[in-house]
């Protein structure tokens, strides 16, 4: 059976989320390449290119700015925020409404809250819809809210991971949730590949001989845990034989979700770090930026649903610290394949950069176990075989119910009907 599965994202950037994405797209692609496969973004950028030389039919629905401003990550949401977006909302929602009539998809699967939202508001009657949950949504006071007031549109959820699950079960009990770890592309992140030069790109002169280069690789979400990571180099003794790298940089709309690059700079500044740490920015060859590392840290300071650079670091061969919550817990065993620190602790991320950074047999035997997991639990064929299995379950059981879908409700209330 083929099938035709739109998938709704809000960002057209390689977060996270999108990166899991992506990796979706590929296995999918690869285990049945047959099947018709569209992305609708709510906003353009590098994740629409990717999509399209997978195949992938790619439709462009940019947010209205009041739209893809609002969001409650970094906050409480203000009254006057969603009364200037609501009206766009709506509008946004007829427009995909149509988008998805002339798609008219198997299956909807969304990739993001707003996406949830606005797939349970417009999808096609009679049409399951998959929400993909890759966040604590108990902790979002607004979307939390919404996600229960829509929840009638919703025919089943994933979780990134069990502990994701273990929080979306509390706050929708009736909700089918079914956990599948997302994948990593383990010939991209090989151990064996090309390296960047994170010196000249950082602006920095070269590092003596010898210097173990530890890098953040994250956005620049605040709960990322730049801070807390500049704070444990700080931590290390002047003569450390250590320079650290934050690779990577904004890439949300909402208001107040994220550190500014001048944010940083003047952290550093205050923490007299100097030339012991480098901006790179955005690099679009994550792979080679984590190869020309010896440690990559994972520095959460909240409970990580998932942690994608995790992974990513593990199949790139690499020693990685991870913060030790949440979904990113269920990851790696420690001193195996992975070391950690509690999560916002930048006394005990600092040991653990003293440690990797004084034994290079350390990281190696790190480095190697961590690749081990990944071709073991974390590839495409996984991802896919769970998935492919989950599309047909989910269609299969959907036939010949009753539609339990929220747009009638609308169109009826839009053409001014009870």
């Amino acid at each position: 059976m083929n099938l035709r599965i739109a998938y709704l994202n809000p960002s057209g950037k390689l977060g996270g989320a999108e990166t899991s994405l992506r990796e979706m797209l590929a296995g999918v692609r690869a285990a049945e390449p047959d099947w018709d496969l569209w992305l609708v973004l709510g906003e353009d950028g590098p994740l629409a290119a990717l999509a399209r030389q997978l195949g992938v039919r790619v439709v462009l629905k940019p947010f209205p700015p009041a739209l893809a401003r609002l969001g409650d990550a970094g906050g409480a949401v203000s009254l006057s925020s969603l009364a200037r977006a609501a009206g766009p909302a709506i509008s946004y929602a007829r427009t995909l409404a149509a988008t998805l009539d002339e798609i008219a998809p198997d299956i909807i699967h969304t990739n993001g809250l707003k996406m949830h939202l606005l797939g349970a508001y417009t999808r096609p009657e009679r049409t399951p819809l998959i929400w993909h949950i890759h966040d604590y949504v108990s902790s979002r006071r607004l979307m939390s809210r919404l996600l229960r007031l829509f929840r009638r549109g919703c025919t089943a959820a994933i979780a990134n991971s069990n502990s994701v699950a273990q929080d979306l079960h509390a706050l929708m009990p009736g909700l089918g949730v079914t956990t599948i770890y997302n994948a990593v592309d383990l010939n991209r992140y090989s151990p064996d590949g090309s390296h960047l030069d994170l010196d000249e790109l950082a602006g920095l002169p070269p590092a003596p001989h010898g210097t173990v280069r530890v890098g953040l690789v994250a956005t620049f979400a605040r709960w990322k845990g730049h801070k807390v990571f500049l704070e444990a180099l700080a931590r290390l003794a002047s003569d450390a034989p250590v320079r650290g790298f934050i690779i990577g940089g904004p890439i949300y709309q909402t208001a107040g979700s994220q550190w500014s690059l001048d944010e940083l700079k003047s952290l550093v500044k205050d923490l007299n770090l100097g030339e012991r740490i480098g901006f790179t920015g955005f690099l679009e060859d994550t792979a080679a930026s984590m190869r020309s590392l010896d440690v990559v840290v994972h520095a959460s300071t909240q409970p990580e649903p998932f942690g994608m650079v995790i992974i990513e670091a593990m199949a790139a061969g690499k020693a990685v610290i991870a913060s030790r919550a949440g979904g990113a817990a269920e990851l790696f065993v420690e001193d195996e394949n992975a070391v950690s620190h509690p999560p916002g602790d930048r006394a005990a991320l600092a040991r653990q950069i003293e440690r990797l950074s004084g034994s290079a047999e350390l990281r190696s035997k790190i480095g190697a176990a961590g690749r081990a997991t990944a071709c073991r639990l974390f590839g495409r064929d996984r991802l896919a075989a769970d998935l492919l299995g989950f599309y047909r379950r989910v269609r299969d059981e959907s036939l010949g119910t009753p539609d339990l879908g929220l747009r009638s409700r609308w169109r009826a209330v839009d053409h001014g009907r009870p």
